[in-house]
């Protein structure tokens, strides 16, 4: 690998970091949201030869039963962030000509089927880090803890529908990066777990990081909890996903391995000692827009090659967040100032604490204003007859009712299905929708949070209606 100077950005006010103040927001927004435990890490990329400065703070438990206090080098389940670093090792794979973005996937598994043959010889690289293959892609089988299981779970997608036509529109596909994993198991060689640590966290420095829990158990861990409205934190029933999701959301790392990630991607793809991990261009090719969102308020305005792009006040950020179970995290990098901010956590009200704490975090530390969230509009109007229904995709039935007086509120019934439902044990929850905007845009929370969820209902070109929720599109069922 070679190595060459970092590109150099916008300098700091030169001001360090107050790690006292931090540890006391955290603390304080922690416990006004529920959280047990969290680790939150600022990293500023050093500019003309300064050096770098990074700070770590924790709070609370990481086993609330047990009392066992979070420290700074505590490892928590990124979630879906393990996507960003999935793309990453995919993207290098692109640097060495091995595939393109958009080389159909047949191309790296000549046996990939799905229900719909047309797309799967067709749907590309591309089509899966962006998120637009239309796979429907929910799937949490578990096909064991053999290196095979990602061969396993691939052959099972031959049963798998489309969730909307390739590239039609936009939805969150799970399924998409194991598939993605595959590919990479394909051209390298090696299972991905393997093929992740020699590309990505060896190069990195990385010494905590891993995917399989007899990794993480090695350092203290992190357990999710469920939290009850009394505070009450009680233990998840399952520690993690299958190990097939793992291209998909099975990473753990501290925060500070975390900001490691974030500072090669900041860096123009150079770890801290130099060595090349990721070329310029695919850096830049990963950050730059690929696709919009029908909803551009719940997560980003739009969607790169795995990173989530977020327009703050004119200012273009790049991130992701992660959700597993119990376990909460949230990236984001604002590259015109080489900023990283990292927030692992493990239950509670987890967004209401990452709003206010990163609200606060960027103003402070960049004069930049966090995007005001969707809230319900004081006199708005909207007329939910055209959107009651059933729609359903994989893992998930959504159910929109009118309001059952006059005067009253419609109502949005979810139910999770599938092996998600078991490992959660949610019989479902209904939600009240409160309008934004016409009949189309509306709005509902979980019970207890501050931050609003958009509800966004369109129709494809073809006249297929949609609910857009979670980031993750779901087709109206014929009446």
């Amino acid at each position: 690998m070679s190595t060459t100077e970092a590109p150099a950005v916008p300098a700091s006010d030169g001001a360090r970091f107050d790690a006292e103040h931090w540890r006391q927001r955290l603390a304080e927004l922690a416990a006004k949201h529920g959280v047990p435990g969290a680790q939150l890490g600022i990293f500023r990329l050093g500019a003309d030869g300064a050096p770098d400065e990074q700070l770590v703070v924790s709070h609370g438990h990481l086993h609330v039963p047990a009392q066992i206090p979070v420290s700074d080098d505590a490892v928590f389940q990124i979630g879906s962030i393990s996507k960003v670093w999935t793309a990453t090792v995919a993207m290098q794979l692109v640097d060495e000509g091995l595939i393109s973005l958009d080389t159909p996937i047949v191309e790296a598994l000549p046996d990939f089927e799905l229900a719909d043959m047309d797309v799967a010889r067709t749907v590309t690289l591309r089509h899966l880090l962006t998120h637009t293959s239309g796979i429907d892609g929910d799937v949490f089988t578990d096909t064991g803890r053999g290196d095979d299981n990602l061969e396993k779970y691939v052959a099972l997608l031959k049963e798998q529908t489309q969730n909307h036509p390739i590239g039609a529109t936009w939805s969150y596909c799970n399924a998409g990066f194991s598939l993605v994993g595959r590919v990479i198991e394909k051209l390298t060689g090696k299972a991905w777990d393997t093929a992740m640590r020699e590309r990505l966290y060896a190069p990195l420095g990385l010494k905590a990081t891993g995917t399989l829990p007899e990794e993480a158990i090695l350092h203290p861990a992190a357990v999710g909890h469920n939290v009850a409205e009394d505070g009450t934190a009680t233990v998840v029933p399952v520690w993690s996903l299958p190990r097939p999701l793992g291209p998909a959301g099975l990473i753990t790392c501290p925060v500070g391995d975390l900001l490691s990630f974030a500072r090669m991607h900041l860096a123009g793809g150079l770890a801290a000692d130099g060595t090349r991990v990721l070329s310029e261009a695919a850096v830049a090719e990963m950050a730059s827009k690929q696709a919009e969102l029908p909803d551009p308020y719940t997560l980003g305005d739009s969607w790169g090659v795995g990173w989530i792009r977020f327009d703050w006040s004119g200012h273009r950020l790049i991130g992701h967040d992660g959700n597993t179970i119990g376990q909460a995290a949230f990236l984001r990098l604002l590259p015109e100032a080489g900023l990283a901010v990292g927030l692992l956590t493990n239950g509670g009200h987890t967004r209401d604490l990452y709003m206010d704490l990163y609200r606060e975090i960027f103003s402070e530390l960049a004069g930049v204003e966090m995007a005001q969230p969707l809230q319900p509009v004081e006199g708005a109007v909207g007329d939910i007859t055209s959107h009651v229904g059933t729609y359903e995709r994989a893992s998930v039935r959504i159910e929109i009712e009118a309001p059952a007086e006059e005067g009253g509120r419609p109502v949005l019934r979810m139910t999770p299905l599938g092996l998600l439902a078991e490992l959660e044990d949610d019989p479902g929850t209904d939600f009240e929708l409160h309008p934004v905007e016409g009949d189309d845009l509306w709005v509902t929370r979980e019970p207890g949070t501050e931050t609003w969820m958009a509800v966004t209902f369109y129709e494809l070109p073809g006249g297929e209606q949609y609910v857009h929720l979670g980031a993750r599109a779901t087709p109206k069922k014929a009446a």
